[in-house]
């Protein structure tokens, strides 16, 4: 190892000329204004010394009033997101809870006026005979399809009379006798 102060000895052997064309670097004068740069560096501007997290809040609003780290903000949005979900699922929910109890009420007024219609997969009905007799079955009159002559059933059955609107006045309103 040689010394760095001392020139190497091979380097010692070539004698040096000095060019009139090359000019050797001068000291530079400094200005009045210099100013000496700091031996430490300012703290960062990424770093919000009132945040405790450490992250920066670079997002500013527009007042100035507000700024949060993009974390934050993706962070609010989903939370959002998270919410509206929610509340729509809710609104769906509660939707079809109304439609079905809408559904409800008209399937029990239906059951009302047809009680067993809806109740059963069979949907045949069979009308009940009232007025007749358990052990009697013979006496039992047949349908007005199933009779043989019209001319027999129908001397059974009322007769319509024609509409007569004197009659319905004397009735409502008593006759009136000419003398």
């Amino acid at each position: 190892m040689y010394d760095s102060y001392r020139p190497h000895p091979l380097l010692a052997q070539v004698p040096l000329t000095v060019s009139p064309f090359i000019n050797l670097p001068t000291s530079v004068t400094l200005p009045y204004t210099y100013k000496s740069v700091p031996s430490s560096l300012p703290p960062s501007v990424t770093v919000d010394p009132n945040s405790p997290d450490g992250k920066a809040r670079y997002v500013v609003s527009p007042s100035g009033e507000h700024a949060a780290h993009p974390d934050d903000v993706l962070a609010a949005c989903r939370s959002l997101e998270q919410h509206l979900n929610k509340t729509r699922s809710d609104a769906e929910q509660a939707i079809s809870a109304w439609e079905e109890s809408i559904r409800q009420r008209e399937l029990a007024e239906k059951r009302r006026v047809a009680p067993g219609w809806l109740d059963r997969d069979e949907k045949l009905l069979q009308p009940s005979r009232t007025g007749t007799s358990l052990g009697g079955q013979g006496d039992v009159e047949p349908s007005l399809l199933d009779s043989a002559s019209p001319d027999q059933e129908s001397a059974k059955l009322p007769t319509m009379e024609p509409h007569d609107e004197g009659k319905e006045l004397d009735r409502a309103f008593g006759g009136l006798d000419l003398k």
